[in-house]
């Protein structure tokens, strides 16, 4: 039995539709051409990191003779890295939370951890 579906019935379902499309295309969009969404993250915490990061902490993750860590070397610890980066350190590293969105930030530490995997 088919039944007449009402107006309101046709638009939340249009709405559901559009709403499901533009997730599938967010989702699309944050991954890298092989389809992998960490890949992406990974890529887009290495650009934010050369653009930013790099210039105190080394093109590599250090910087040889100056006061910058390791980065190659930062604990596991991803709520810490997200501290220290929007609250700064010690006065030596200023605070970036209000340069840098959350986005950027874990970008950032998708980047940073990535050094520590094994290929």
């Amino acid at each position: 039995m088919l039944r007449k579906l009402s107006h309101k019935t046709v638009a939340i379902l249009a709405t559901v539709a559009v709403l499901t499309v533009a997730l599938a295309a967010t989702v699309r969009a944050a991954d890298d051409s092989t389809g992998n969404p960490v890949q992406a993250q990974i890529d887009h915490g290495k650009s934010t990191y050369a653009e930013k990061c790099s210039h105190c902490h080394g093109p590599n993750m250090m910087n040889p003779g100056t006061i910058t860590p390791d980065l190659r070397a930062f604990p596991d610890d991803k709520t810490r890295f997200v501290t220290t980066v929007k609250n700064g350190k010690n006065n030596r590293m200023p605070p970036w939370a209000d340069i840098l969105s959350d986005e950027e930030i874990g970008n950032l530490w998708a980047f940073i951890s990535s050094s520590r995997r094994k290929p």
